[in-house]
């Protein structure tokens, strides 16, 4: 990644996930602690949440829990130092979750300037960085313009705005959404099936709905931060009717699981073809990050 950017994505989970999920993996960690088993499986039992991924987790894991943020700033932005020194050229970016409000982002941001202000003093020099956020709910990017006056960059989480706007669990979805898109029956005249859905929203993104949302973000954010730099992260950035959309509505960056990302450069590439009207040419920067010049980002 010398002389490329490098998103970092603090901490997302909800907290019960960072505890062991059997006793006796607990009973090992009492051991390790020197602590009683039964005091683990009291916290255990009180971090767990009724709806964990609309509970504590995200940046509200680091608002009431700043040592958390602290921690992970301090640790990214030491090992960039280290990088730093051995000659390369290091571009940290550092990515809050599942952020709704300017003040949230306010707080995350100030302990992450704060450390890096701080491991730059102790090191002796400075690093360029950056501070954005994730869009992963529809508060978030309905509130966009207020979000990118602290935010450098946007990164449109499909997975969970997709959850969101929908009302609908990932981890449920099999036991209806397979009927929704092959169609059920119709009560009215006329048809005998009626099909809700074209396509599975989790695999293929929903440019109706959720995409809607993330040209409204788009659109305010960039209203208040011109330079703001938008992508998307999640499964649908591999997905090449998910990254023609993004290439159509201006978004900078598709990000995607590793084995996606040769489906990703493809899907980029033809997009461009499409919008020029004829050939293309697709350069490479580095063997992990690919780009159509001009135009959307594949990494």
């Amino acid at each position: 990644m010398d002389g490329h950017p490098t998103t970092i994505r603090l901490l997302d989970p909800p907290r019960h996930e960072f505890m062991p999920h059997d006793e006796e993996e607990l009973q090992q960690l009492a051991d390790a602690m020197d602590t009683p088993l039964e005091e683990l499986l009291r916290i255990s039992e009180a971090i767990r949440e009724a709806n964990p991924m609309l509970g504590h987790r995200g940046c509200r894991l680091g608002i009431l829990f700043p040592y958390l943020t602290e921690m992970q700033a301090q640790a990214i932005f030491e090992a960039a130092v280290e990088v730093a020194k051995e000659g390369k050229t290091v571009m940290p970016e550092v990515m809050v979750p599942l952020v709704t409000s300017k003040n949230e982002l306010r707080h995350q941001k100030a302990i992450i300037d704060n450390t890096a202000k701080a491991a730059f003093e102790r090191s002796g020099m400075t690093l360029p960085y950056k501070v954005g956020t994730m869009i992963e709910l529809p508060r978030a990017a309905l509130r966009a313009k207020e979000i990118a006056e602290l935010a450098e960059f946007f990164s449109f989480g499909t997975n969970d705005l997709t959850q969101s706007t929908f009302g609908i669990s990932r981890d449920d979805s099999g036991h209806f959404v397979p009927a929704y898109i092959s169609g059920v029956e119709y009560p009215g005249e006329g048809q005998e099936k009626i099909q809700i859905l074209d396509n599975n929203p989790f695999d293929v993104l929903d440019q109706d709905g959720v995409g809607e949302l993330m040209e409204i973000a788009r659109d305010r954010g960039k209203q208040s931060n011109p330079n703001l730099k938008t992508g998307i992260c999640g499964e649908h950035g591999g997905e090449g009717r998910s990254v023609n959309f993004c290439h159509r509505i201006g978004l900078d960056y598709v990000s995607c699981s590793p084995y996606r990302v040769p489906v990703a450069r493809l899907a980029a590439a033809q997009a461009a073809i499409e919008e020029l009207g004829g050939g293309a040419e697709v350069a490479y920067q580095g063997p992990s990050v690919g780009y159509i010049p001009g135009k959307t980002v594949v990494s």
